[in-house]
């Protein structure tokens, strides 16, 4: 009988231990795929948050409510592949100083907006991606003589604060006199005005400001890009599932043209023509 009454005991605490195993494999929203992070909400809740910039025209601008420029249908082919409507697209203002904790304290699900993958970035966030390889250039006065960084000796620089351009100006050119606010457009009345004598950033984002109509003419792209800044999707660090479901949905919209049809659409109304989305380069999500 001893026997018995422990082997039946045995069989109840295995199988608690099995169901426990199985309540854990469920997420937050309790839909039992065993689906986490970006695809469990999305699958579950139907809905994304996703950080973008509102200040960059061509890329990410805010005008009242709504949000346009190729990061925001990029994030749109993004949250559909994710089974997201653009409807339940929740649009979160981000700076460059901010994205990182964003990230990492859930206030958005993804990052889109002009975002370097680095290996410092990589410490506390991943990334999907890269979806696009920018530059680092100078946007100057019509009639400056700056010609590259190089001509930064004594020059007063804007850029934003916790960006890589910014951080690069320190580093690589510590002659120039840097100032930093927390977003890039903040610089251009300083330029206009010769208060600085240089923006620095991505040189397309500052081709699109320089395209607004308030700017026409006044300013200029040097066109000497001085580093290799491949723009990626940022996500939680250890959400490498959907690390690799975002990347698989960049291949897809590179096959069917969506990508093409997001920048045709956006920043190839300035005349750029779309650039080929090299999707081997996609990152290994979880690699270290």
């Amino acid at each position: 009988m001893r026997m018995k009454r422990m082997a039946a005991i045995a069989a109840v605490a295995g199988l608690a231990v099995a169901m426990a195993a199985c309540g854990g494999d469920s997420d937050e929203g309790g839909s039992g795929t065993g689906a986490s992070g970006i695809v469990g909400k999305a699958e579950n809740q139907k809905k994304l948050v996703i950080g973008v910039k509102a200040d960059q025209p061509g890329l990410g601008l805010q005008t009242g409510s709504q949000y346009e420029g190729f990061d925001i249908e990029l994030a749109k082919i993004i949250a559909k592949g994710l089974g997201v409507e653009e409807g339940n697209i929740e649009w979160k203002t981000t700076v460059s100083a901010n994205r990182e904790p964003f990230i990492e304290q859930g206030t958005v699900d993804l990052v889109l907006a002009t975002y370097t993958i680095n290996d410092e970035r990589k410490q506390k966030v991943g990334f999907a991606g890269p979806y696009y390889l920018a530059g680092q250039d100078l946007l100057v006065r019509a009639d400056s003589d700056i010609t590259g960084p190089e001509s930064l000796e004594g020059k007063t620089v804007c850029s934003a604060t916790g960006s890589t351009p910014a951080k690069r100006i320190q580093e690589d050119y510590p002659k120039a006199r840097l100032q930093q606010f927390d977003a890039y457009s903040k610089c251009l009345p300083l330029l206009e005005n010769g208060q600085v004598d240089a923006v620095t950033t991505d040189d397309i984002i500052l081709a699109g400001y320089a395209a607004q109509d308030q700017y026409a003419g006044k300013f200029k792209v040097v066109g000497k890009t001085f580093s290799d800044e491949p723009y990626g999707i940022g996500i939680s660090k250890n959400d490498t599932a959907g690390c690799e479901k975002v990347n698989e949905i960049l291949k897809a919209a590179a096959e069917d043209g969506s990508y093409k049809a997001a920048w045709d659409a956006t920043l190839g109304k300035s005349g750029t023509p779309a650039p080929e989305l090299d999707t081997t380069k996609l990152t290994h999500c979880g690699a270290a």
